[in-house]
């Protein structure tokens, strides 16, 4: 009984420890440009049946069943992380290529080795031949080429690019088009705020800015972390103390275990 009290309160121990890890992530991570918070999930361990009274149940003369047990657990596992896809707050940058998702969906982005992959990080760049790419050099796809000026860009809420000459009139460069899931928790985080497709995000659905629920683009902002440090420091205290709750359980069960062998050397 001694060791199965031992490792679930090791198995606690390791749980608290890696909701620490995921906790310390976030707030690492409330400055990045549209980082979405991750938050542990856990599950308990199978159980096993332990009599009550086994010496009683064995003894002649009992009336005590030995079929008279309870379901004792094993302890904690880690089941997953989740990513929770909150909005972050819009704030301005006043740069026209810096651009905000309010409401659901993601850019779609193109690797250097052709694979496709997805971000809400808007802070885009104009490359050597004019493409739009994320500040590490991916492009924007489908593709969209500015050209050689850097000024007079207009972005609308539904995605349209037009450059703006100087006699007034709107030359169109193409489109922004969007990307949502059915389930974006369930996307794989890449780092460099991107994110690949798995089968339990499901396929990505490719819309319109504004329509069919997907959210507009606000040109000259930037979605900032869904982080709360208030929340994220209680979370921290709280692990804080279940490891520490269950460290005493493990100095507690090893005293029990102490007494019981001092009473059988008596």
């Amino acid at each position: 009984m001694g060791n199965r009290a031992l490792r679930t309160a090791a198995s606690g121990m390791y749980a608290q420890q890696l909701n620490v890890e995921i906790i310390s992530n976030n707030i690492a991570n409330m400055n990045t440009t549209s980082y979405k918070k991750n938050k542990a999930e856990f599950q308990d361990l199978m159980y096993q049946q332990v009599l009550v009274n086994p010496i009683n149940s064995s003894t002649p003369g009992t009336t005590s069943s030995p079929t008279e047990s309870v379901q004792v657990g094993n302890g904690v596992k880690p089941s997953s992380s989740q990513k929770i896809f909150l909005q972050g707050d819009i704030t301005p940058t006043n740069n026209p290529f810096d651009l905000a998702i309010q409401g659901n969906g993601f850019f779609q982005i193109r690797k250097i080795d052709g694979s496709i992959v997805y971000t809400r990080d808007g802070s885009f760049k104009v490359n050597s031949d004019g493409n739009l790419v994320t500040s590490s050099g991916y492009l924007l796809d489908p593709e969209v080429n500015i050209g050689d000026t850097a000024a007079g860009v207009s972005i609308s809420r539904d995605g349209t690019i037009e450059l703006l000459e100087t006699n007034g009139d709107k030359v169109p460069l193409g489109t922004i088009q969007l990307v949502r899931f059915l389930n974006p928790g369930g996307l794989n985080a890449l780092g460099d705020n991107l994110y690949a497709e798995t089968e339990s995000s499901g396929k990505p659905i490719l819309g319109t800015p504004g329509l069919d629920d997907f959210g507009e683009i606000h040109q000259g902002f930037l979605e900032s972390s869904n982080v709360d440090v208030v929340e994220e420091m209680i979370s921290m205290i709280t692990a804080q103390r279940a490891y520490e709750m269950n460290s005493k359980t493990v100095k507690t069960v090893e005293e029990m275990m102490t007494m019981a062998s001092n009473l059988k050397r008596g």
